[in-house]
C-alpha cells in the first residue's frame, strides 16, 4: 500500500482549459502558479488530478519544454527531491 496523497481538496476547483500542446500545457502550470502561489511540481500534480491528465503524459509534455525541465529540476533540487547540480558562478554585473 502506497501513501496517497491529494492535493486537490486544498485548492479550490479551477476551470481549465483543454490542452493541446506543450504551450498550452504550460500556459495552464504558470496560471495556477501565478494565480494560487503554488509551487510548479504541486501545480502539475493538482492539474494531472483535477484534468485526469496522466502523470505520465504529463511528465512528457515537460521534456518536451526546455523551461519548464529548467524550473522544476531547479524546484526539486532546492526541495531535496534531487541531488543539486553543478551550476556556473554567473555575476550581475
Amino acid at each position: 500500500m502506497g501513501l496517497s496523497v491529494s492535493v486537490v481538496s486544498d485548492f479550490p476547483e479551477i476551470p481549465f482549459n483543454p490542452v493541446k500542446s506543450v504551450k498550452d500545457f504550460q500556459e495552464e502550470i504558470d496560471k495556477l502558479v501565478k494565480n494560487k502561489g503554488m509551487e510548479y511540481i504541486e501545480a502539475v500534480v493538482y492539474f494531472c488530478e483535477t484534468t485526469g491528465l496522466e502523470i505520465e503524459s504529463a511528465a512528457s509534455l515537460i521534456k518536451s519544454s526546455a523551461k519548464m525541465k529548467a524550473v522544476i529540476q531547479n524546484e526539486a533540487e532546492h526541495l531535496n527531491y534531487l541531488p543539486k547540480s553543478a551550476r556556473l558562478p554567473i555575476s550581475d554585473s
